[in-house]
């Protein structure tokens, strides 16, 4: 669905009168309506949520509160889809800008996907392989892994489902985050060079050989996210030179060396709990989405807090969700219209929901 463009007199509205009328519309739809706001949000959105989390927490707060009629989320596409699978059909999830999406989620589709396991399954005895996809994915590649006897994972869940994946079959088809599951994988003592192969699914066959997936246990998806590739090995060394006693952390969608070079690494919970509970004084160095960590360094003034990009680079389609569009979307709930109203069929969401209740259960 096509985002519809904003009437003028929203677009050319002051940031004073734009926040006024996002506060009139919220106090007339009261406990009809919850705002979820991701962590990559600009303060902008931030501010008015009444919830803000990673996109897996937003979902299942947003299936925690049943009796609002109108969930508003304030992230991309495939957020709005795993609120949608997750609550009532008599609730609305409402996403405030269609173009909204994520480039990562958009490097793999069912078409693709599907090719992919005919294949392994002409290569291989596919009932050995489990499938697991990443929660930035679309709701058809979650249906697919519920189908297909794999589950979802979460950026922090990661190693738990893949342990339970390896226990079902010795092998596993990770998508569509290869750096996730390069990472996740190598931590429980998987070789990269020998034991993983990255499927390219524009190139014949995956561009790997009949060896290559006979050898593999862990087929990686061609696929990433586009802040954290940003993320090198000599920005972090540059950082323990210019600060001395820095702590680095880092997203576990950073390249395989990125994460190995860092002191530690986790989801961007795991993130904001090790450094809003760290000693006051310490230094850290975060290589995650810039909007966060920003947000991190002014609610921890006691800490030393910098993005380890100098480039500062925010997640473009997360920014999309500006104010005029969280305007639009209120006040047409308001005047009794449900516009961007994000569904996912019937026959999707069963097995979509297999898959992320499957990995609720793992957790």
């Amino acid at each position: 669905m096509l985002q519809q463009s904003l009437p003028s007199e929203i677009t050319q509205l002051k940031p004073a009168d734009t926040d006024g009328r996002i506060q009139i519309a919220r106090e007339k739809l009261g406990k009809d309506l919850i705002i979820l706001g991701h962590h990559y949000q600009r303060d902008e959105i931030i501010k008015w949520a009444d919830f803000r989390g990673d996109s897996l927490k937003l979902s299942q707060i947003a299936g925690e509160h049943p009796e609002a009629k109108y969930i508003v989320f304030c992230g991309v596409h495939f957020m709005a889809e795993s609120a949608d699978i997750l609550t009532g059909p008599d609730q609305a999830v409402v996403l405030p800008n269609m173009s909204a999406g994520c480039s990562m989620a958009d490097m793999a589709n069912i078409d693709q996907i599907e090719d992919c396991w005919e294949s392994l399954a002409e290569q291989t005895d596919i009932t050995r392989v489990i499938p697991i996809t990443y929660v930035n994915s679309t709701a058809a590649l979650k249906a697919f892994v519920g189908k297909n006897g794999g589950a979802c994972c979460t950026s922090s869940n990661a190693r738990k489902i893949v342990e339970w994946a390896l226990e079902r079959g010795d092998k596993l088809l990770f998508f569509p985050d290869q750096h996730l599951g390069r990472n996740t994988a190598a931590q429980l003592g998987i070789d990269p060079e020998s034991e993983m192969l990255v499927w390219d699914p524009h190139a014949a066959n995956g561009g790997v050989n009949a060896k290559a997936i006979a050898d593999s246990r862990v087929y990686l998806w061609k696929g990433h996210c586009s802040v954290h590739a940003r993320f090198t090995t000599a920005q972090i060394e540059q950082a323990r030179r210019d600060v001395p006693g820095v702590q680095i952390i880092v997203h576990p969608e950073c390249s395989l060396d990125v994460v190995q070079a860092a002191d530690a690494a986790g989801s961007t919970e795991h993130i904001l709990k090790l450094v809003t509970e760290a000693p006051a004084g310490t230094k850290w160095g975060i290589g995650t989405e810039i909007n966060m960590v920003s947000r991190l360094a002014r609610e921890c003034p006691d800490k030393s807090i910098f993005c380890l990009d100098p480039v500062i680079c925010p997640c473009s389609t997360m920014y999309r969700i500006h104010p005029h569009y969280l305007l639009w979307c209120l006040e047409s709930l308001v005047n009794g219209e449900v516009v961007n109203r994000v569904r996912v069929p019937d026959d999707v969401a069963t097995h979509a929901r297999v898959a992320l209740e499957r990995m609720l259960a793992i957790s």
